[in-house]
């Protein structure tokens, strides 16, 4: 897992018109993967489902996050909180809320 400047991510995709945000989606979910120590899809994949479900598949992704985050911290016995449904809503009404929130998450567990 790689430390990302949260800040530094916003503004690249914002600066290319969403296309880092792509980059950062994949580099997230194979991250969530790894820090919860579970085969699950991979960030291409995931990124390719979304793509084709017209961003349904998102949802999903968003709520599968906030669980392999939650393992990732109960395996290191870190108090883990219901992160699914807050990053499901966030990433509804805005998914780079949502994409920053996962990071920072990712961020303290690379530590």
């Amino acid at each position: 897992m790689q430390q990302r400047n949260i800040a530094l991510c916003i503004i690249l995709s914002l600066v290319t018109c969403g296309i880092y945000s792509f980059y950062w989606f994949i580099c997230m979910t194979d991250d969530t993967n790894a820090a919860a120590n579970e085969e699950g899809t991979s960030g291409v994949m995931a990124l390719v489902f979304t793509l084709i479900t017209c961003g349904i598949y998102g949802f999903y992704w968003a709520y599968k996050r906030g669980e392999l985050l939650d393992k990732a911290k109960m395996d290191r016995g870190l108090p883990a909180s219901n992160g699914g449904v807050l990053y499901l809503i966030l990433y509804i009404f805005g998914g780079i809320i949502a994409y920053a929130l996962i990071q920072n998450e990712l961020n303290k567990l690379a530590n």
